[in-house]
């Protein structure tokens, strides 16, 4: 079943947010994606390094992103998808998901998405969609 979406210009898509992180939620995405990099489960290693402790992987929020995306404007109308990595998350904070459409035409919406942690930005993502 191919389901549409309607959008227009300006409007903002419904928020959420995802945590707050736990160290389980990092290690379960680390197994799944085989990423083992000590910054992502060794506090000592991560605090060496020059971080408060351990982070969460870019790709964890990217995908939490996505998935947001996709449950708002329904998997089958995502045409394209990109993100940029603005800042680590860490243990203990509350990701929160927010888009915006861009500009709608011909059939296809530009997003602009953010994951956040309050006024900061986590992650920064472009999407296509197909509208109706």
């Amino acid at each position: 079943m191919n389901r549409t979406t309607t959008l227009a210009e300006g409007q903002t898509l419904p928020t959420s947010s995802f945590g707050p992180v736990t160290q389980t939620d990092i290690v379960r995405f680390a197994g799944a994606g085989g990423d083992f990099n000590p910054l992502h489960h060794d506090a000592d290693y991560a605090q060496r390094a020059g971080l408060p402790g351990v982070i969460a992987m870019g790709q964890m929020q990217a995908g939490i992103l996505a998935a947001w995306l996709s449950d708002a404007v329904h998997i089958e109308n995502v045409l394209a998808y990109s993100v940029r990595f603005a800042s680590p998350l860490a243990i203990g904070e509350i990701l929160e998901l927010s888009g915006t459409v861009e500009s709608v035409v011909d059939g296809a919406a530009t997003l602009v998405l953010l994951a956040s942690v309050g006024d900061r930005a986590v992650v920064h993502g472009k999407a296509t969609v197909r509208t109706d």
